[in-house]
């Protein structure tokens, strides 16, 4: 399994932590690679059989299977053991992170300004109820609580527990998402060269930095609506030596002046926002984008291209981890979306990223899923540039 940067504000883990988060690791990844795929088997011999004696046809969607599935004990035992492996690996992480916490926090503030980056924060800031409803990812207090000074602690649990979560495969520093989204960006308009950019709902800056790198005359900016995961990540991109202004904004409605950015982009977080939210930051993106400058939501794989089946196991973490409004978002018609936000239809788009290949699976030759995006130019026919 893939190595994580021990950069200076990642968590030191004693022998048996390191075994602990280790174990998580490998138990989720052995349940990926070795159980998950039976579900399917169980499904095409056992319950869609049962479905069809009982209804005379097959299950017409992901719901109809979701009824009959879980209703299965394999099945069952499987989504438990899925369940208990987001919670072991959170759970393996808090322990380091309670013992070095006052550390952690001292090398937080050591680090600021030191590469010439900054970090605002907006005590008044209401917390949208999308974050404080429930722990996101079963992240205990999900990425917005604190319980002292200048806590660091949820940023902290998230950079170690998301490498856990993900199995490695998304790199050293975790930055997959943010290249993979570069690399579609640099296609789409050759010969970029943004002045600034901003990345939207960054938590703790793992796509953020990668802009940076790929953009490094170009003036970065990255909001998230919760404090712990800010100074963490103004601390972490301060210690990798990488200038990033980061600030505690709502997407929804940011403090930026129109026009400012020439690239607004986010990395599967708005299928973590609401109903309500997704249009308002889609037509925020548009107000602060410059003419000519590009909107880039990059979310999970759909689920209307899936066969019901698939869509029911790929939508498993709506309904297990605490990802509510994503069963919608990766079934709604995104670029209608961008237009009830305000987007002129030329303008606007659905299209889809090809994700980096992990470098532990490079030699395999496995093929990535594609990522949806929706895509936006301002002033600039998205049509006509595809065409070109």
């Amino acid at each position: 399994m893939g190595g994580q940067l021990q950069h200076p504000m990642l968590i030191k883990r004693t022998h048996d932590e390191e075994a602990r988060q280790n174990y998580a690791m490998a138990i989720r990844s052995h349940l990926a690679g070795k159980i998950a795929p039976a579900n399917s088997a169980v499904y095409s011999k056992v319950v869609e059989p049962a479905f069809v004696k009982k209804n005379g046809r097959k299950p017409k969607d992901r719901f109809e299977v979701r009824a009959a599935m879980t209703e299965n004990p394999s099945y069952q035992i499987y989504s438990l053991m899925q369940r208990h492996t987001q919670e072991l690996g959170f759970d393996s992480v808090i322990d380091s992170v309670e013992r070095q916490l006052p550390e952690l926090i001292s090398a937080a503030k050591s680090v600021d300004g030191k590469v010439g980056g900054s970090l605002t924060l907006d005590p008044s800031l209401k917390i949208p109820a999308y974050h404080t409803a429930y722990d996101i990812h079963l992240q205990p207090g999900g990425y917005h609580s604190e319980f002292t000074a200048d806590d660091v602690a949820e940023g902290a649990i998230y950079d170690r527990g998301v490498h856990i979560y993900s199995m490695g495969s998304l790199g050293p520093e975790m930055e997959m998402f943010g290249r993979s989204l570069i690399a579609y960006y640099k296609q789409l308009v050759p010969n970029a060269n943004p002045k600034r950019i901003l990345d939207m709902g960054c938590t703790v800056g793992h796509s953020t930095l990668a802009w940076k790198r790929a953009f490094p005359d170009a003036e970065v900016y990255a909001i998230d609506v919760a404090a712990p995961v800010l100074r963490y990540a103004h601390a972490r991109a301060e210690g990798m030596g990488i200038a990033v202004h980061f600030s505690q904004q709502n997407a929804e409605a940011t403090n930026f002046p129109d026009g400012f950015f020439d690239v607004v982009c986010s990395h599967i977080i708005m299928h973590e926002t609401s109903t309500r939210a997704a249009p308002r930051i889609f037509g925020e993106t548009r107000r602060i984008l410059a003419a000519g400058g590009t909107m880039l939501h990059m979310d999970n794989p759909r689920l209307g291209e899936l066969s019901p089946i698939d869509a029911f196991l790929a939508e498993w973490e709506v309904t297990n981890n605490n990802e509510n409004f994503g069963g919608y978002y990766r079934a709604a018609d995104l670029a209608q979306l961008g237009r009830d936000a305000g987007w002129p239809t030329d303008e606007v788009a659905f299209d889809s990223v090809p994700l980096e290949t992990p470098p532990r699976l490079r030699n395999y030759n496995i093929r990535m899923p594609l990522f949806p995006c929706l895509t936006g130019r301002k002033g600039v026919s998205v049509v006509k540039l595809a065409a070109e």
